[in-house]
């Protein structure tokens, strides 16, 4: 399998622009038009504050979300390039991280879905968005599923994520 090495750097543009958005209109960024990046869209997204492994420095990613099961999940597709995206690889050394969905800020523990709950879960969220069953195809390495849990003090802020279906 030839397996990419990195994104195309006009999709890391609108990467960048689509975090910039949020970090100045959180409620605009919310739901993106993620065409522009060839995924079918527009998509429901979050942005995701975590510490860098090596840095220590806060490190701020935009990303879909779905909410099977009633939590937030993200994926670690990255594109189907070869390596895990660097924001993934953070959440493992350090779990500890915060979300924003549209206005609403919570405090989160991640955590890498395994076993049935993974398969659950992918199948959920490759049914919705079938860019990552793409993804997977073009890649040796599992594309992680991440359950981003919020933190009980926080529990009463976020609106109690609804299941969903076919729409993003």
């Amino acid at each position: 399998m030839d397996e990419m090495k990195t994104l195309p750097s006009d999709i890391e543009k609108h990467l960048a622009a689509h975090l910039a958005l949020y970090k100045t209109d959180p409620e605009r960024a919310h739901i993106w038009d993620s065409s522009v990046i060839g995924v079918p869209g527009p998509v429901r997204t979050l942005m995701l504050r975590t510490k860098g492994r090596k840095s220590g420095e806060d490190r701020y990613v935009t990303l879909q979300y779905f909410t099977p099961e009633g939590a937030y999940v993200v994926v670690g597709s990255k594109g189907g390039v070869a390596e895990h995206p660097a924001w993934f690889l953070n959440l493992l050394a350090e779990p500890a991280c915060e979300i924003q969905v549209a206005a609403m800020h919570a405090h989160a523990r991640a955590r890498v879905a395994e076993g049935g709950e993974r398969a659950r879960l992918w199948e959920a969220v490759s049914s919705e968005q079938r860019a990552y069953r793409a993804y997977q195809a073009r890649t040796t390495r599992q594309i992680p599923i991440i359950v981003l849990e919020i933190k009980a003090k926080d529990a009463g802020t976020p609106p109690a994520p609804k299941p969903t279906g076919g729409e993003g």
